[in-house]
C-alpha cells in the first residue's frame, strides 16, 4: 500500500505478524519482514506494487521481536538482501530474541546479521533516515524517522491509542514513557506503528501522543 512516494506499507497479516515497510530507493529497505509464515503474501503485495525482492538492499528492524524479524533469512534468500542491526540490537540479540521466546515456549527466530549499522543516519537515495533508539518495550527498539517528510517508523513504542506492552525481557514502563516524550518532540504527520493502523495528519499525531499520556501512562 502506498503512503508516500517512497514509503510503502503492507498491514500484518494474522497472528505473529507485524506491520511492514518498505522504502523506495537504488536499492531500497524494508522495515520489519514480519512472520516467516506470511512471506510469499507480503511479496505478493509488494510485487502489485512494483517493488520487487531484488529491489531491497538492506534488512533493517524496529526490533528482534519474533513477530517482526521472523522473515529476515527467508526475504534475504529471495532478495539477497543484507541484514542490518543497530549496535543497541546486536548488544540485546539473546534477552530480545532468545529470553522472548523461550517466555511464550515457542523457538526462538534466530538469524545472523550481515553487518552492524554505523552512525545514527540511514541514506535511501536522497531520503535521509534518523536512527532513533526508544527502548521500554524491549531494550533494542529503533525508531526510523524519516527526517524530510516527516514521517515516523515507530515499531512497539506507540500505536494508535496505546502502547506495547513493556512486561517482556529487557522492557521496563519508565524508560517506555521517556522514549515516547523524546518522540512527541519531533515534527511527526505519519505515525506508522509496528501493529494496528496508521496514524496520519501533525494534529491526530498530537492528540494520539495526548491520549496514550492521559490513558496509558498510569498503566506502564
Amino acid at each position: 500500500m502506498k503512503i508516500t512516494e517512497n514509503l510503502f506499507m503492507y498491514p500484518e497479516q494474522g497472528t505473529m505478524d507485524s506491520n511492514t515497510y518498505v522504502v523506495k530507493g537504488a536499492p531500497g529497505i524494508i522495515i520489519d519482514p514480519g512472520n516467516d509464515h506470511y512471506l510469499p503474501s507480503l511479496i505478493h503485495l509488494m510485487q502489485q506494487d512494483g517493488i520487487e525482492p531484488d529491489d531491497i538492499g538492506t534488512i533493517v528492524n524496529t526490533h528482534l521481536h519474533g513477530d517482526h524479524c521472523g522473515a529476515n533469512e527467508g526475504f534475504k534468500d529471495h532478495s539477497g538482501a543484507s541484514i542490518a542491526l543497530h549496535p543497541v540490537q546486536k548488544a540485546n540479540y539473546r534477552t530480545v530474541v532468545v529470553e522472548a521466546a523461550r517466555l511464550f515456549g515457542m523457538p526462538p527466530d534466530e538469524f545472523d546479521e550481515d553487518e552492524i549499522i554505523e552512525g545514527d543516519t540511514l541514506m535511501v537515495g536522497d531520503i535521509v533516515i534518523d536512527l532513533i533508539p526508544a527502548p521500554g518495550h524491549s531494550p533494542d527498539s529503533i525508531c526510523y524517522y524519516l527526517r524530510n517528510e516527516k514521517l515516523l517508523v515507530c515499531g512497539d513504542v506507540i500505536f494508535d491509542k496505546n502502547t506495547g506492552r513493556s512486561d517482556l525481557p529487557g522492557g521496563d514502563g519508565d524508560q517506555l514513557k521517556e522514549s515516547i516524550e523524546r518522540l512527541a518532540e519531533l515534527e511527526v504527520e505519519g505515525l506508522f506503528p509496528g501493529h494496528m493502523g496508521a496514524v496520519i495528519g501533525a494534529d491526530n499525531v498530537a492528540e494520539n501522543f495526548d491520549f496514550v499520556r492521559s490513558n496509558v501512562f498510569p498503566w506502564l
